[in-house]
């Protein structure tokens, strides 16, 4: 059993005993293996067939072991970091149009959709800001939350640990709803990623190898399905949530669990048309006719969105700890564990560029938009580049 990238950090029992929490850690350690197997590959030089030409640069300060995203609304980013800092950011020149310190440290954050911008503490305070930065409101949700809220349909959709979503007027905080997931006798302690489709939905995994859409007006569950089922005889082998946001193309939706199967299908019902055994915590990513994902091992593989098909796998960057991918035009990039994002040609595999954005983690996908791509890294350095 592999259990990949620090993932002991990411368990978390909601009913604990004293024999259950001593097997985990055992089965932990047997399953880590040695330094020398998690060695991550050595980097083959690579000559890159087009260049990411840096346009503007800023920092929003450290997220530590955090993932922190950028979030575009409009001609706005909008950034945010561990220590608290929360920032506005001009989209063509990265000049700061605000930058607030936040009371407490944060947790995960920002959501906004350009009017209010929401960011939530370690404590599971949320705190919202007008489009000028100022104090709005600030709700606690009363449990720690690792999910990156969404703010979308004039409701704060903030989804925490103990699997409650909980949408709340984005105006000012009143709780509109609660949606109660029941509680799995153990879990990843990790975001769950929501995407937010429209104004009206959030597609988002649930423990158990499950995902599925919600309705952001009220919380009503639309459908629900499954993509994988657990396996093995102990808890931990049986570990196969659906953590990552699911990606979307047309009318095509894919899900991928960890310790269980990758899938693709309608969007509208949740019908998979097809699956494939898969382990990834860092989710997929979509062209027009393929669907991206990279395992544990860091192997990165293409599957046909139509039948599953493998299409190609690239195993040059084992154990480097690839971050979420983002696909866009023709090229998927990955950032990885030592700050190098990674360019794959979408139709083979082939590595076609490379660029060292720094020295810090990259966790969080890239985010394209305006013909510049960003890139957030766990030191807090946002860069948007310019691919030529």
């Amino acid at each position: 059993m592999t259990l990949g990238m620090n993932v002991s950090r990411h368990i978390t029992r909601v009913a604990s005993t004293t024999i259950l929490l001593s097997l985990v850690v055992t089965a932990l350690v047997a399953c880590s293996g040695n330094s020398r197997v998690r060695k991550p590959a050595e980097l083959t030089p690579v000559a890159n067939q087009f260049d990411m030409q840096p346009v503007w640069t800023t920092n929003v300060g450290s997220s530590e072991s955090f993932n922190f995203h950028p979030v575009v609304a409009g001609d706005m980013v909008y950034a945010a970091s561990h220590r608290g800092n929360l920032a506005k950011i001009d989209l063509a020149t990265g000049n700061k149009i605000w930058e607030v310190s936040v009371p407490e440290r944060l947790a995960i954050g920002p959501g906004s959709d350009g009017r209010t911008t929401v960011a939530v503490s370690t404590k599971g305070t949320v705190f919202a800001y007008d489009d000028s930065g100022k104090s709005i409101w600030k709700v606690s949700v009363g449990s720690e939350v690792l999910s990156e809220p969404i703010v979308a349909g004039g409701i704060v959709i903030v989804r925490a640990l103990d699997n409650r979503f909980i949408g709340l007027d984005a105006q000012t905080g009143t709780r509109k709803w609660v949606y109660q997931r029941q509680q799995s006798a153990l879990s990843l302690r990790v975001g769950y990623g929501m995407l937010a489709i429209n104004n009206e939905v959030i597609v988002t995994g649930f423990a158990g190898g499950r995902f599925g859409m919600i309705a952001i007006a009220n919380g009503g569950l639309v459908w629900e399905t499954p993509v994988s089922f657990p396996k093995g005889f102990s808890e931990i082998e049986r570990l196969n949530d659906v953590t990552a946001k699911p990606s979307m193309e047309g009318d095509i939706i894919c899900a991928v669990s960890y310790q269980g199967r990758i899938g693709c299908g309608q969007a509208r019902t949740g019908n998979l048309i097809w699956f494939k055994d898969y382990s990834s915590y860092t989710g997929t990513s979509q062209s027009s006719d393929m669907v991206f994902s990279a395992n544990e091992k860091s192997y990165v593989t293409a599957f046909a969105t139509k039948d599953g098909t493998q299409v190609w796998e690239n195993t040059q960057l084992t154990y480097r700890d690839l971050g979420e991918s983002l696909a866009v035009g023709r090229v998927l990039l990955m950032g990885d564990a030592q700050g190098y994002i990674h360019a794959f040609s979408q139709a083979n595999g082939e590595m076609v560029a490379r660029i060292r954005h720094d020295s810090s983690p990259i966790s969080a996908a890239p985010v394209a938009v305006g013909g510049l791509i960003l890139v957030q890294s766990q030191g807090g350095k946002i860069t948007a580049y310019s691919p030529k």
